[in-house]
C-alpha cells in the first residue's frame, strides 16, 4: 500500500453537530476551522471628532487674487484726545493756557481755531476743576485755550496734570470769517495676508491590493463601507479642521524671528485670535461670573460698535457658569432650580441651562467645541502663572455684517465681521485643492509604487470691526 499508516489522523467526524470525544480539536488556530468574530463596523468611541464649524456658522469664503487684502475701517466721528498735558496753571484768566496732545498714533492735532472744547482733569489735583473754552491757535502738536470761567482755573500744586479733550461746538463773532481749516476723516488701514496650507497621505501599491472592508459614519455626515481609503478620508477631515484652526490661531512672523528662515520675511498671516487681542477688547480674568462683570463687558461694548445682537462661543466651564449667573436671578427657586416656566408637569424634565439674556444688549451663548476638545484648546494653558494666558474660554462675535471700502472692487461692500478670502481666479481656483500622484490607486504620473493624495489651500480671514469683539482668556 501506498499510503502509510503514520503518521494517521485524529478526527472522527459526526455526522451531526455533536461534541464528541473524537471530533474535538485540541489544537485551536485560525487556519484551522474557526475565524475571529468581528465587527464589521467601526465603533465611534469618540462621537464627531471634527472641531470645525466656527467660521461656517459665522462667516463667509470670498475669493481674492491678491496676496494681499487690504480694507478700510471708519475711524470716530467726533475727535477726543485723553492725553492731553499742560504746563503750571496759574489765576491768570486772561492769557490763553496751551495743551499738548501726547495720545498715540496722533500725527497732528485735528483741533481748529475758533471750536468750544471742555477740558477734564484725568486725575485729582490739588486746585484744579474742569472748565470750558474756546480754542484761538492751534500747532502741530499744541492748541491754545481760552476759558469761559473767571474763578476755576488755578494750581496751588504747580505741576503738571493730565487732561482729557472734547469738541462739542464752535463760537464766532459777528462779522467775522468762518472756519478757515478742514478736518479730514483718518481711516484705519487693515490688511492680511493668505498662507499656503498643505497636507499629504499616501499608500503603497501593494497595500492596495490587500482589500479589507469596514463599515463607517464619517464626520461629514457620509456613511458606507471604506477600505484603505479609509486613511486618506480621515487626513482629508484633519486637513479641513486645520483650514479653520489656523485662520483663528495664526499669528505674523516677527522681524528677526527664527521662522523668517522657513516662511520668509513676510510670513505668517493674522488669525482671530491675533486680531482681537491687538486691536479688540480682552476679558482677562477667565470668566465672567456675575451680571457686574457683564455690566463691565457692557460698558465697554457702549465705547465701540454697540453692535445689538452678538453671540458668546463658549468653552464647558464658561457655559455653567453663564447658567449660574443666570439662575441665580431667580429669587423664587431654592438653590436656583426653578429656571423659567414650569407647568407642573411631573413628567418633564429640569432644564438647568439657558439659550441666552438680554441685558442693554443681546448676548446668545454657544458651546464651542473647539475650546473643549482635549486635542486642540481643551486642555492648553490650564496650569499657572503665564500658562493661563494661553487659556481662552470664549469669545464674543458680533452678529450682522459690517460695510467697509473694498480696494479690490473699489466701493464699498457689506461684509460679515469675519470672513475667508482665498486665492483664486479664472485659472486657478486655491481654495481647496486635492490631486493623486503615483502609479497606483488609477494613478500614472510617477514611477513610485503608491499613490499620494496631497492637499493644499490658499486663504487668511479678514477680522473687520476687531473692536466690536470680545475675547475671554486669562491673563492681563
Amino acid at each position: 500500500m501506498s499510503v502509510l499508516s503514520t503518521p494517521g489522523f485524529d478526527l472522527q467526524p459526526s455526522a451531526v453537530q455533536q461534541a464528541l470525544s473524537t471530533n474535538y480539536l485540541t489544537s485551536f488556530d485560525f487556519t484551522s476551522q474557526y475565524l475571529p468574530d468581528t465587527y464589521e463596523k467601526e465603533f465611534e468611541r469618540y462621537g464627531n471628532r471634527s472641531v470645525s464649524s466656527f467660521l461656517r456658522m459665522v462667516g463667509a469664503e470670498l475669493p481674492s487674487m491678491s496676496d494681499q487684502i487690504k480694507w478700510s475701517e471708519q475711524g470716530r466721528l467726533h475727535i477726543k484726545y485723553t492725553d492731553v498735558t499742560t504746563a503750571t496753571l496759574t489765576t491768570d484768566n486772561v492769557a490763553a493756557v496751551q495743551f499738548t496732545v501726547n495720545d498715540s498714533d496722533v500725527t497732528s492735532v485735528g483741533v481748529r481755531v475758533g471750536q468750544t472744547v471742555m477740558m477734564t482733569p484725568n486725575v485729582a489735583a490739588t486746585g484744579v476743576n474742569g472748565d470750558k473754552g474756546i480754542v484761538t491757535a492751534v500747532g502741530t502738536s499744541t492748541f491754545d485755550v481760552k476759558w469761559y470761567g473767571t474763578s476755576k482755573w488755578s494750581n496751588t500744586g504747580g505741576t503738571a496734570n493730565k487732561w482729557s479733550m472734547m469738541i462739542y461746538g464752535s463760537e464766532f463773532k459777528k462779522g467775522t470769517v468762518g472756519m478757515t481749516t478742514a478736518v479730514q476723516p483718518e481711516p484705519v488701514i487693515k490688511d492680511n495676508k493668505p498662507i499656503i496650507l498643505k497636507d499629504y497621505y499616501e499608500i503603497s501599491g501593494s497595500d492596495m491590493a490587500q482589500i479589507g472592508w469596514i463599515e463607517v459614519t464619517t464626520e461629514n455626515g457620509a456613511s458606507g463601507y471604506l477600505w484603505y481609503l479609509k486613511a486618506e478620508h480621515e487626513t482629508r477631515l484633519r486637513f479641513d479642521d486645520y483650514l479653520e484652526t489656523a485662520m483663528l490661531e495664526a499669528v505674523p512672523a516677527e522681524a528677526s524671528s527664527a521662522a523668517e528662515d522657513v516662511v520668509g520675511v513676510d510670513g505668517g498671516t493674522k488669525g482671530v485670535f491675533y486680531e482681537v487681542n491687538l486691536d479688540g477688547n480682552v476679558w482677562g480674568a477667565g470668566n465672567p461670573t456675575t451680571l457686574s462683570d457683564f455690566d463691565t463687558v457692557i460698558q465697554r461694548l457702549d465705547k465701540q460698535g454697540a453692535i445689538e445682537e452678538n453671540v458668546i462661543f463658549m468653552n464647558r466651564e464658561f457655559s455653567f457658569a453663564m447658567d449660574d449667573m443666570l439662575a441665580a436671578q431667580n429669587s423664587y427657586g431654592a438653590g436656583g432650580t426653578s429656571y423659567g416656566l414650569f407647568d407642573n408637569d411631573e413628567n418633564m424634565a429640569l432644564n438647568l441651562g439657558f439659550t441666552g439674556f438680554r441685558r442693554g444688549y443681546d448676548f446668545y451663548k454657544s458651546d464651542w467645541k473647539y475650546l473643549n476638545d482635549p486635542t486642540m484648546r481643551g486642555n492648553m494653558g490650564t496650569g499657572t502663572g503665564d500658562n493661563l494666558s494661553n487659556q481662552i474660554t470664549g469669545m464674543l462675535v458680533p452678529a450682522g455684517t459690517t460695510t467697509v471700502y473694498d480696494q479690490v472692487l473699489g466701493k464699498n461692500a457689506k461684509r460679515p465681521f469675519l470672513h475667508v478670502r482665498y486665492r483664486a481666479n479664472e485659472a486657478d481656483d486655491r481654495r481647496y485643492k486635492s490631486w493623486v500622484l503615483g502609479s497606483a490607486g488609477g494613478a500614472a504620473t510617477d514611477s513610485i509604487d503608491a499613490m499620494q493624495v496631497h492637499f493644499l489651500s490658499e486663504r487668511c480671514v479678514c477680522t473687520m470691526g476687531a473692536n466690536n469683539f470680545f475675547l475671554f482668556r486669562y491673563g492681563a
